[in-house]
């Protein structure tokens, strides 16, 4: 069973930034990708960002392409998520989820097997 725990969240005025991390419990955390999704009050879970096991790809929704940033340390079992030029429309329970999975839906939530509890953004105008 893996653990994760997401940290970083906070409150931050439109046009700045933040990073969430997201530690990892399995030791053979290089062998999982990771994603990040996020809620939104009233809204549907949805994919923000992902990367494969072996660093080989990236993916990114298109509403955070160019602002947001996913990288992994596998030393540290830790995944980021690097966000600038953070808007309102950001604002959400950030989760990020991990899986061993090679092949398939990066962007789909039913990927993914394990899920931290999330961390709260909320961006200020």
């Amino acid at each position: 069973q893996v653990q994760l725990l997401e940290s970083g969240g906070g409150l931050v005025q439109a046009g700045g930034s933040l990073r969430l991390s997201c530690a990892a419990s399995e030791r053979t955390f290089s062998y999982y990708a990771m994603g990040w999704f996020r809620q939104a009050p009233g809204k549907e879970r949805e994919f923000v960002a992902a990367i494969n096991w072996n660093y080989g790809s990236t993916y990114y929704a298109d509403s955070v392409k160019g602002r947001f940033t996913i990288s992994r340390d596998n030393a540290r079992n830790t995944a980021y998520l690097r966000m600038n030029s953070l808007t309102p429309d950001d604002t959400a329970d950030y989760y990020c989820a991990a899986t061993q999975r090679r092949f398939g839906d990066y962007t789909d939530s039913s990927f993914y097997t394990y899920w931290g509890q999330g961390t709260q953004v909320t961006v200020s105008s």
